[in-house]
């Protein structure tokens, strides 16, 4: 492949913890397919060294990100077994290179649902439940210096993941007016609404199953989709918790374990 230093690159900084250069300077002509062809060459090896997919994230759903980045679109990445924590287990910090939280309305399928010509009817039909969650977003990027296809190479910019543990039907509540609160702490950080996803998650839901039909990909069942954050990221630090109250779905929370030695 064309960029194959590129992607492991990209993959040897999981394991150091040193992030890499902007990819758009070291490629000025990467563009975005190029970019989904790293995202891909990285998933290829973790599969080959044991690791699942189990889900994928949506990311640039808000109208500031996509003008911030200059794209009129979303983009998506895939969420590996190794990227889910248990809630209230502590996360080691250490183990991500410049966390962020985001607090989202996360899918858990009960069909498969692959596009092209996914619908609302069709994403909300594939849906078993919602929960709340925290995603936690890292760039392997230094200092998030990123451009779009930065982020798509990189795997969306994707981390981790907290699920909560109060399945909710989709009957049961108007994903667009979920509000919530975002707690850093103990004290309110943050507040939105699920509306701030594309209009509704269930748009980034169907956006993602369209996008990756055409790629020759399917959403199965029992796959975890993150459709995008309800409030901007905050920075994470060790021995921080966060926690995410939803109306109407109830609440997450995500503990980070304090530095070593202190």
């Amino acid at each position: 492949m064309e960029y194959d230093a590129a992607a492991q690159g990209l993959l040897d900084a999981y394991r150091t913890c040193d992030p890499v250069k902007p990819l758009i300077g070291e490629y000025p002509e990467l563009d975005i397919d190029g970019a989904y062809e790293i995202q891909q060459a990285q998933v290829r090896a973790w599969q080959e060294a044991g690791r699942t997919i189990l889900g994928h994230k949506v990311g640039l759903t808000s109208a500031a990100m996509q003008r911030q980045m200059g794209v009129s679109q979303p983009d998506f990445g895939v969420l590996r077994d190794d990227m889910f924590h248990a809630e209230f287990a502590p996360i080691p910090v250490d183990a991500f290179i410049q966390p962020r939280v985001e607090p989202e309305i996360a899918f858990v399928l009960g069909r498969p649902l692959s596009g092209p010509g996914v619908t609302i009817a069709h994403a909300a039909a594939a849906v078993d439940f919602v929960l709340p969650a925290l995603e936690i977003i890292d760039s392997r990027i230094v200092d998030w210096k990123i451009s779009i296809v930065d982020t798509i190479a990189d795997n969306a910019s994707s981390g981790g993941v907290v699920l909560g543990s109060t399945p909710v039907s989709l009957r049961a509540v108007d994903l667009r007016l979920v509000g919530c609160n975002l707690f850093g702490n103990g004290s309110l950080v943050a507040t939105g609404a699920g509306g701030a996803v594309l209009g509704s998650p269930l748009l980034a839901l169907a956006w993602l199953a369209n996008v990756l039909g055409e790629r020759g990909v399917g959403l199965d069942a029992g796959h975890v989709v993150l459709p995008g954050s309800v409030t901007a990221a905050q920075p994470v630090r060790p021995g921080d918790t966060w926690s995410a109250q939803f109306a109407g779905l109830g609440s997450v929370t995500a503990r980070f374990a304090p530095q070593e030695g202190s």
